[in-house]
């Protein structure tokens, strides 16, 4: 009776098959090194710096100043917002502006730092179509205003 394989060809196919299975894994590892560095690059706000300065001038810059640093009745929110996640900001934008109590796990260090502080009592925008339309506009300018990215005055209109 003839064997199979010959041992020849059966070093040859899984020869093969090794250098096949090295291949896959180098591709998956590449595919998880990429991911990676995607899921740990900094998140882009998803709105307009323009339009949000647009409803920060309408809504906002009367208490917190055109370039929001500040005025005797609203807080400079360039440090408030600077590291802020969007979903932190438009949970106390639309919900409560209760910032000196907030408790969404974002910072513990920012919350006891903003209670030695007198807490905002401000309304919440959610009823506010303009603001609430516009939301992640106005966190685009705001985070943006923070991080230094964009200067005081109107920001260049969105292509």
């Amino acid at each position: 009776m003839k064997p199979f394989f010959r041992p020849a060809g059966a070093l040859l196919a899984a020869s093969l098959l090794a250098l096949a299975a090295g291949c896959a894994v180098h591709v998956t590892n590449i595919e998880a090194r990429e991911a990676a560095a995607r899921a740990a690059a900094p998140a882009v706000p998803g709105g307009s710096p323009y339009l949000g300065w647009r409803v920060f001038q309408d809504r906002c810059a009367s208490c917190h100043g055109s370039d929001a640093t500040g005025t005797e009745r609203g807080a400079d929110l360039r440090p408030r917002v600077a590291g802020m996640s969007a979903r932190r900001f438009v949970n106390l934008v639309l919900r409560r502006y209760d910032w000196g109590t907030a408790r969404d796990n974002e910072s513990l260090e920012d919350d006891v730092l903003a209670r030695r502080e007198e807490p905002l009592a401000m309304p919440a925008w959610e009823g506010e179509p303009r603001v609430s339309a516009h939301i992640l506009d106005l966190y685009a300018w705001l985070a943006a205003r923070a991080d230094g990215t964009l200067g005081p005055g109107r920001p260049p209109r969105s292509p």
